[in-house]
C-alpha cells in the first residue's frame, strides 16, 4: 500500500486526485498539505512542517510557489515526490534537478500517458520529415490558465529540437517583426477561453502537404491518473529525476 501526502489537497486537482485513489486498492492518502485545511477524511495541514504521518510519495498539484519547502521535505524525510505543477521558470527546473541528487523526484510537464506518446510520435516524425517541413505547435487551454505557452507545449517543442543538429529557435510573437520565416524556429501558439481542458496539436507543414499530431484532454481526471501511477511507481525509489518515460518503458 502507498501512502500518499497530497499537497494542494483542497485544490480541484487536489479532489481530483482524491476521487481516483478512493477507486483504487493500491494507495490511500494519509495526510494533505493546504491553506484551506477543511476535510473529513485525513488531516490537512497549512505547512509541511505540521505534518505528522508518515507518507511513502508526495503527490504535487498546488503551486510553483511552494516548490521549496516540498523539496525540502522530500529530501528531510526521504519521501519521493511527484511534482504535478506546471508554471515552473527555468531556475525552478534547475533548483529540482539539484534536489534530486539527494531524493527522488518525478518531473514531468505532463501526466497524461497519450501527451507522452505524442511526443515520442512527433521525434519520429521529426527524424523522418527533417528540415523540409516547418513546424508549429498549437495549445489551447481554460481562460483560468496562468502560464503561455503551456509547459506541455514546451515539452513538445523540446522533443522535437532534439532530433536536429542545430538549435531551434521557438517564435512567440511573428506580430511584432515583418519577415518570411526562418527554418529553424518552431512556432509557438496559445488559445485561451471557456473550459477547454487542454489540447496540443503539431503541425508538420510541408510542399503540398501537411502533417497533424494532436492530443485533446476531456477532463483533468486523466492528470490525476497519471499522478497516482507516478506515486505508485515511485514508491521506494531513490535518487534521482524520474519521468513519464521511466514509468512506461
Amino acid at each position: 500500500m502507498t501512502r500518499i501526502i497530497l499537497c494542494g489537497a483542497n485544490g480541484k486537482m487536489g479532489r481530483v486526485i482524491q476521487s481516483v485513489v478512493n477507486a483504487r486498492d493500491d494507495c490511500e492518502i494519509v495526510a494533505g498539505v493546504d491553506l484551506n485545511t477543511n476535510s473529513s477524511d485525513f488531516p490537512i495541514y497549512a505547512d509541511f512542517k505540521e505534518v505528522k504521518e508518515n507518507g511513502d510519495v508526495i503527490i504535487d498539484f498546488s503551486n510553483p510557489a511552494l516548490l521549496d519547502s516540498i523539496l525540502e521535505f522530500s529530501t528531510e524525510k526521504n519521501i519521493p515526490a511527484v511534482i504535478a505543477t506546471t508554471g515552473y521558470d527555468d531556475k525552478q527546473k534547475k533548483q529540482i534537478e539539484a534536489a534530486a541528487q539527494n531524493t527522488a523526484v518525478f518531473f514531468t510537464y505532463n501526466m497524461s500517458m497519450g501527451i507522452n506518446l505524442l511526443a515520442n510520435l512527433a521525434k519520429k516524425a521529426a527524424q523522418v520529415l527533417g528540415d523540409d517541413f516547418d513546424i508549429e505547435i498549437v495549445e489551447k487551454h481554460h481562460n483560468q490558465k496562468i502560464d503561455a505557452p503551456s509547459g506541455t507545449a514546451l515539452m513538445l517543442a523540446d522533443a522535437v529540437s532534439e532530433e536536429f543538429d542545430k538549435p531551434m529557435k521557438y517564435e512567440y510573437d511573428r506580430h511584432s517583426k515583418r519577415e518570411k520565416r526562418s527554418k529553424n524556429e518552431i512556432g509557438m501558439h496559445s488559445v485561451r477561453g471557456g473550459t477547454i481542458v487542454g489540447e496540443h496539436e503539431i503541425i508538420f507543414a510541408g510542399r503540398d502537404e501537411i502533417i497533424t499530431l494532436s492530443h485533446s484532454a476531456r477532463s483533468k481526471e486523466i492528470f490525476a491518473v497519471g499522478a497516482v501511477n507516478a506515486a505508485v511507481f515511485m514508491n521506494g525509489k531513490t535518487k534521482g529525476v524520474y519521468s513519464m518515460k521511466d514509468m512506461i518503458e
